[in-house]
């Protein structure tokens, strides 16, 4: 079972998450937060696998209350969601240590699959913000690609797609494969690399 902490200063919101999660079998809601303080609170007392965490709130906002829940539980996973996407808030949240970045704007599967991957110990983003991610890290170390010691030929195709920050649908399209194929090709490279995600396999290509 999945012990989630909510934390969002709408109460609108927590309510709806709650019932999302409630109707999942193996996620179970043990606390809701409306502010940053309340959740560091909380996260001390109830031992959450996973807080989802708003970043825009009144009182102690949600980047902080990431760093504070953190340092006093290292082990415990921040999946921030929330309706800012843009660097201003993503990268001071990944800084602080949050796992994952999610939109509000997510399906409902999306978000339930970010809490599993999250308490899997993935780190699950919005494509949106990972192709940013991606591109981003990429440029950073722009240079001749990366040979990668033993990959097949088609998993060096998909690590260079994943590189350029294509998501699994857009790979299968290029490759003219199934996505649950290439599901697998990266899941390959991630335990051959090493990789806990997409972006530190973009850097592997270009290191």
């Amino acid at each position: 079972m999945i012990r989630v902490l909510l934390v969002d200063d709408q109460r609108m919101i927590r309510a709806g998450l709650r019932m999302l999660c409630d109707a999942q079998p193996d996620v179970e809601v043990v606390g809701e937060a409306g502010d940053g303080r309340e959740a560091v609170t909380l996260a001390a007392r109830l031992a959450p696998d996973v807080v989802v965490m708003d970043l825009r709130m009144p009182g102690v906002d949600g980047i902080t209350a990431t760093g504070r829940i953190l340092a006093e539980r290292p082990a415990t996973r921040v999946l921030v969601l929330t309706t800012f996407g843009d660097d201003d808030h993503l990268y001071p949240a990944l800084t602080a240590g949050a796992t994952g970045f999610l939109l509000k704007d997510a399906p409902p599967d999306e978000l339930l699959d970010g809490i599993r991957r999250a308490a899997a110990g993935d780190s699950p983003f919005s494509q949106e913000v990972l192709r940013r991610l991606v591109r981003r890290a990429v440029s950073a170390r722009a240079g001749a690609p990366r040979v990668v010691a033993g990959l097949t030929d088609r998993e060096r195709d998909v690590l260079g797609l994943v590189a350029e920050g294509l998501s699994n649908t857009e790979i299968a399209e290029r490759l003219h494969i199934g996505v649950t194929t290439v599901k697998t090709h990266i899941t390959s490279l991630m335990a051959k690399t090493s990789a806990p995600n997409r972006v530190r396999l973009a850097l592997l290509h270009r290191g």
